[in-house]
């Protein structure tokens, strides 16, 4: 097989890289790999690579869409593991090969190795930082800014039309301030979810119907639903804000000319997580999002649940850390797939446990 890069830049990447044939067989892995496994490339040659690495997510689903949509897929803070060692956690990237589109290219991005090469974790924890710190200065913030906020207001009704406009710029502009502190507020305190048994197809109905009456006046639905799905195992406010969340990236990404917007449920009984032990928990249960837009800029695609990464001039790269964080609350599972003209939310949610079923 023709390697996807010349040989030395193969043996060069700085991170652990696997060539899956169309089979999710190992046909080759990088010097990199070879470190990260533990193992020669020659001992691991036309092994199933799910035998030989223990991913915490569903990384066959993962291929299987890959090789569907012919578009990268990638795969946030999960553990990886050989087994014999400790898991790590890394970032995954899975993409096709452009003259073999069956043949996958696996690139797995240790933390570790990240912080090094100054991403990942580093990013992160100064992230959190400075969530911590806007928690704590939020209130403080909040209070002068009202009050900034109602002497403009004040100051306005004496003021000409001209001298006007200045005014409603300082309220305008406190209110932005006050709305990102209180996203900040709200990535920061999000309690534990309350479980409960959860129709999927009524929050997605709801967010459907509050986007139509707001921000999604200009988008049209298409609603794709499997009638038998059964209640999922889930916090119901707090999944009908992902669903918003999500909705409203996809109206605002379409721009003011419009666009569709696809809510699809369906059931796939051999999803499930994977830890290193081989244990996991089902997640049978699944939503996707789908919008035609104009997709993840590639550069950020990797790293967009990552807090204060935004694709918008004017986001705060909180919304998806948010929806991030309640769905990995929940032992849940959620995937971007995106290329311009259709982006994918996936999101897989474990079913109500048998205990806690009725009849």
């Amino acid at each position: 097989m023709i390697l996807p890069a010349p040989g030395i830049i193969w043996a060069s990447l700085p991170i652990p890289a696997v060539l899956v044939t169309p089979d999710n067989l190992i046909d080759e892995i990088n010097p990199a790999a070879e470190l990260f496994l533990n193992t020669s490339a020659r001992s691991l040659r036309g092994l199933p690579v799910l035998d030989v690495l223990a991913v915490d997510a569903p990384l066959d689903e993962g291929f299987t869409r890959v090789r569907a949509n012919q578009a990268a897929l990638f795969i946030n803070d999960v553990d990886v593991t050989s087994g014999e060692k400790p898991p790590v956690q890394c970032t995954i990237q899975v993409a096709p090969l452009q003259d073999e589109p069956d043949t996958l290219l696996l690139l797995i991005s240790p933390r570790e190795l990240a912080d090094r090469l100054g991403r990942g974790t580093g990013v992160k924890a100064a992230a959190k930082s400075a969530i911590g710190m806007a928690e704590m200065l939020a209130h403080e913030i909040k209070n002068p800014l009202a009050g900034i906020s109602g002497a403009a207001q004040l100051l306005s009704m004496g003021l000409s039309a001209e001298d006007r406009e200045l005014t409603d710029l300082i309220v305008e502009e406190t209110r932005r301030v006050v709305k990102l502190l209180e996203q900040v507020e709200q990535f920061g305190n999000t309690r534990p979810p309350e479980k409960q048994p959860v129709n999927l197809h009524d929050l997605l109905d709801r967010a459907r119907r509050s986007a139509l009456v707001s921000f999604g006046s200009h988008m049209t639905f298409v609603e794709d639903y499997d009638p038998s799905l059964p209640p999922a195992w889930a916090d119901p406010d707090q999944l009908q804000q992902v669903f918003l969340n999500l909705v409203k990236n996809a109206s605002e990404a379409a721009g003011p000319d419009g666009g569709t917007i696809r809510l699809r449920s369906f059931y796939d009984h051999g999803l499930r997580l994977r830890r290193a032990d081989g244990s996991g928990p089902a997640l049978p249960l699944n939503v996707e999002i789908i919008d035609d837009g104009p997709g993840i800029p590639p550069e950020i695609a990797g790293e967009v649940f990552e807090p204060f990464v935004s694709g918008r001039t004017n986001g705060t790269g909180l919304g998806l850390a948010l929806v991030s964080k309640i769905i990995s609350d929940h032992d849940g599972w959620i995937a971007l797939d995106s290329v311009p003209g259709r982006t994918v939310f996936r999101i897989s949610l474990p079913m109500v446990p048998k205990e806690r079923r009725k009849g």
